[in-house]
């Protein structure tokens, strides 16, 4: 499969990049390397290959859950630029 200038438009677009006109034959030829490369990635013989689960071979190790320190929302609150109620406030984004 050869991508072409018109897919590399295509993709760019749903893509939303910025393509400039005369960067698009080098891009084309990028994506055609990486088609390429992949192509040769389906030609490994990987039979007798253990599926890998998770790249670390070491369990995560997982902690309780404990309070450390509580009731402290005024020392919190203390660094907030605005804070109404207890609780910090932010500018309405959404209209």
């Amino acid at each position: 499969m050869a991508v072409d200038v018109d897919t590399v438009k295509k993709i760019a677009f749903l893509s939303r990049l910025k393509i400039e006109d005369d960067s698009i034959e080098a891009t084309r030829e990028e994506f055609n390397k990486i088609i390429q490369w992949v192509d040769q990635l389906k030609e490994v013989d990987t039979d007798n290959v253990e599926q890998l689960i998770s790249v670390n071979e070491n369990s995560i190790q997982l902690r309780e859950d404990e309070v450390t320190q509580g009731q402290c929302s005024k020392d919190i609150l203390a660094n907030a630029p605005m804070k109404e109620y207890g609780y910090f406030a932010v500018p309405k984004v959404v209209e």
